[in-house]
């Protein structure tokens, strides 16, 4: 093997065939999605995230990388470290800038380090340390990483932190009734009277394919999307453009449902999807209605799964209020690389007593599953 091991500045720079043959289908990994954060300025120069992709080459052929940025900030990582960063900045060092492994603004578990080949996965892992002592990062993070890349870590040493979302599985259900015949009877009751109710306001959901989508309807959807951070007075972290991009490269990945009233659009819902799941993404309102989040984000998707035969629904971050709707729990990992030894190790403490507690509260909400049992 004749291998170079580099770090790029740019996901653009790098081959988009090479790139995808490591990640296999997953979209939100591919490099249409991430080129098309970097190429509309969601991601780079003024945002906090620069691009730092690392490469491995086997005599030019790529045979491993990682999706890496250096963080200035905190903000939309989902894994949340402020924490961390206010100790850091008490004893007068710095915790920013720092060196990430995640899909921007994502929190959907997949692969990190990009390899089949053992070595070249400890090579990685082993160059992000020596990357992070060279530049005096304070820390290197790598979030939401499927199992293998987790196993990697956790044989390299890494400080491992434990966190919950909530999945929906499709068990080959016929229709909509079908999955809620599994759940209890207060919950289908619940579930009946709140589509009752979006049916008797006037509103009509239609779910839209990639290839269908409309220039007009992605900036009404972007509309929709800055609602939602208007609301909560905060800044949409995404550009318009960068939804018009991944409409044109990625459309056979694109689910958006809309809702009208009275022929108005009034509300969307953005997923990403492939062959076994859908990862839903983004959702907005220009108009208030009861119930209308549940039935565009999880109603109208659980039913395109179905009809789709798509097997999972991963709802992302937080949200137990998907418990009812038929979402079970499920375990989410980080992995951390702590510079200051002494930060190393309270942080180690820190996140072995988080662990019990995300153990308890993982059991609590078992034991709240909305499914029926043998006498109802």
């Amino acid at each position: 093997m004749r291998l170079t091991l580099e770090i790029s500045d740019s996901i653009l720079q790098v081959n988009a065939q090479s790139w995808d043959t490591l990640v296999g289908d997953m979209p939100l990994l591919s490099h249409a999605f991430l080129s098309a954060l970097e190429s509309s300025g969601s991601v780079g120069s003024g945002t906090g995230w620069q691009p730092y992709p690392m490469l491995v080459h086997d005599a030019g052929k790529l045979i491993g990388a990682m999706p890496l940025y250096i963080k200035s900030h905190s903000y939309g990582e989902y894994v949340f470290d402020w924490a961390w960063a206010e100790a850091y900045q008490r004893s007068g060092l710095n915790y920013h800038p720092k060196l990430l492994s995640a899909i921007p603004f994502t929190p959907i578990t997949s692969q990190r380090v990009l390899a089949d080949n053992l070595q070249i996965k400890a090579l990685m892992i082993e160059a992000l340390t020596e990357t992070m002592h060279k530049h005096q990062l304070s820390s290197v993070h790598v979030l939401f990483p499927d199992d293998d890349s987790a196993v990697a870590l956790k044989q390299a040493g890494w400080l491992q932190r434990n966190g919950v979302q909530f999945r929906w599985q499709n068990e080959n259900f016929r229709d909509f009734e079908d999955f809620l015949s599994t759940l209890s009877h207060d919950k289908r009751k619940k579930i009946h009277q709140e589509r009752k109710k979006v049916a008797a306001s006037g509103l009509v959901c239609k779910r839209i394919k990639g290839a269908d989508i409309t220039p007009e309807l992605w900036d009404f959807f972007y509309q929709c999307y800055a609602n939602t951070y208007l609301a909560h007075r905060s800044t949409p972290y995404l550009t318009p453009a960068f939804f018009h991009e991944i409409g044109r490269t990625m459309p056979q990945n694109i689910l958006l449902i809309v809702a009208y009233v009275d022929n108005i659009l009034v509300a969307s819902a953005l997923n990403i999807y492939h062959q076994t799941t859908l990862f839903g993404r983004y959702w907005g309102a220009l108009k208030y209605l009861p119930n209308l989040h549940f039935e565009l984000c999880y109603y109208q998707a659980q039913e395109f799964c179905i009809a789709e035969n798509i097997q999972y629904f991963e709802g992302g971050a937080q949200g137990e209020h998907k418990l009812a709707r038929g979402f079970r729990p499920r375990p989410t990992c980080s992995f951390h690389k702590i510079a200051h030894p002494d930060f190393s190790n309270a942080i180690q403490d820190f996140v072995d007593q988080e662990s019990q507690g995300i153990a308890a509260y993982t059991n609590e909400l078992e034991a709240r599953a909305p499914f029926k049992s043998q006498n109802n």
